[in-house]
């Protein structure tokens, strides 16, 4: 496996694909194409985590930039800490859901947003292209600390004009918590609190960086919390990825509601608050358009990758947006996903409903998604695309970002990852047994 580069960041296991010398070269790269100024700097618990945050300390010190250093936060917290200090940039250094041998630097323009296709080429150009400009010893830059971030994170969750804190308070939830020993380890139980909740059952909330089950929030890995809900009587369990910018929810019954539907249930809260449109990419649930309609607005899709739904966002003037794997944008905070005030919303809908999670959940239409993935080993990845897109030609097909059909009871999205090397497809429908059989006829059919 060599070093994934992409729109997603600089991504590998570290000691092989991802070392100190690649480390540094885009390090030093990102510093160069910044051109000096402040950059602030996060990571999650990983256990390569301090190491590498040393080594990029120091590659942007000898471009020129100053670096803030934030420690062990969630990847939000970097990109709000980007705006508070009007920072020329920002690195998390965080695999996000890969397991505890990756590593990877993710980066964000002074937007706080991350490098767009074009950004992340030019940073990809001074690297390979020797294009890098260390500075002399007057020019290096500084380090600073900020260990207040957190807390002004949470801060802006709280002064939202939307989020009311006696609202949430009063409704007494016990809440419980698995922060798979990640960035959200402190962190939400600390935005709970913040909130007036005192009933907190936490379960791997220690950011040593050992993960206690696959990092990636998906049902095969959560049987502890949501045994964790049911054997304290919570009301709602939350569950983060490594980088907490993912939020999975469990309900009062210690069901998982599905990554899906926590997207849902901030569109839903959102837009009747405000009326305008949402965005979300062309893998997320149906059950986003059909949000959307209920409130008489429109859904609108990108290609997969944070930055592509905040682009699309930013053309329709979204009051909302998101990805169906948990990630929840709110453009009143900042424009990147966040678990905590993902969190915050579903906290306030629910005081506000006076509903039960799963009762939430029930009230919306139900669809089940298939995950798949495909090692693309000897394959032709862009071959089996184009073989599908040929076989279908047929039917309503999007291409903007590997190739998706979209059948009257259901649709199949197929598409290589940018942060493994594999064709993912996923596939929706009113069951799983037809979700299933939707992917498998496509696989049958254009994939030996």
């Amino acid at each position: 496996m060599s070093l994934m580069v992409s729109i997603s960041g600089i991504r590998g296991i570290f000691g092989t694909d991802l070392n100190p010398q690649n480390l540094t070269l885009y390090a030093s790269a990102f510093g160069t194409w910044l051109g000096g100024g402040a950059v602030v700097l996060g990571r999650d618990s990983r256990v390569t985590g301090e190491l590498c945050e040393r080594i990029v300390t120091a590659a942007l010190q000898a471009t020129g930039c100053n670096v803030i250093r934030l420690g062990i936060v969630p990847t939000p917290t970097v990109a709000m800490g980007v705006l508070q200090h009007k920072a020329a940039g920002g690195i998390i250094i965080s695999a996000s859901h890969n397991p505890a041998e990756w590593n990877a630097l993710k980066l964000l323009n002074s937007k706080s947003e991350f490098l767009d296709a074009a950004q992340g080429e030019e940073v990809i150009r001074a690297a390979r292209n020797h294009g890098i400009r260390y500075r002399d010893y007057q020019g290096i830059g500084r380090v600073m600390c900020d260990e207040t971030m957190l807390d002004a994170h949470i801060d802006a969750i709280l002064d939202l004009p939307y989020i009311d804190r006696d609202v949430i308070a009063g409704a007494g939830f016990r809440v419980a918590v698995d922060a798979v020993n990640g960035a959200g380890s402190h962190a939400i139980p600390r935005l709970l609190e913040r909130l007036g909740i005192t009933d907190i059952h936490k379960i791997h909330c220690v950011p040593d960086g050992l993960f206690p089950h696959d990092p990636e929030p998906l049902p095969e890995h959560l049987e502890d919390i949501c045994e964790l809900v049911r054997s304290t009587g919570s009301d709602i369990g939350f569950v983060t990825d490594p980088d907490a910018d993912r939020l999975s929810i469990v309900g009062e019954d210690g069901e998982l509601l599905g990554e899906e539907y926590t997207q849902a249930i901030a569109f839903d809260f959102m837009l009747a608050k405000k009326a305008g449109p949402v965005a979300t990419n062309l893998s997320s649930s149906r059950v986003a358009d059909d949000i959307a309609e209920k409130h008489g607005q429109k859904c609108y899709r990108a290609a997969v990758g944070e930055i592509n739904v905040v682009k699309e966002m930013q053309r329709v003037g979204a009051v909302i947006g998101g990805e169906g794997n948990g990630g929840v944008i709110n453009p009143d905070l900042h424009y990147g996903r966040d678990a905590l005030v993902g969190a915050a919303m579903v906290l306030q809908h629910l005081a506000e409903q006076g509903k039960t999670a799963s009762q939430v959940r029930s009230e919306m239409p139900g669809y089940v998604i298939t995950k798949n993935k495909i090692a693309i080993g000897d394959y032709n990845a862009d071959a089996i695309l184009k073989s599908v897109a040929e076989t279908y030609a047929g039917e309503k097909i999007n291409t903007i970002d590997g190739v998706k059909i979209d059948f009257p009871d259901g649709w199949v999205h197929l598409r290589k990852s940018n942060t493994e090397p594999i064709i993912r497809i996923y596939a929706e429908a009113r069951t799983a047994e037809k979700a299933a059989e939707l992917a498998e006829d496509i696989r049958s059919k254009t994939i030996s």
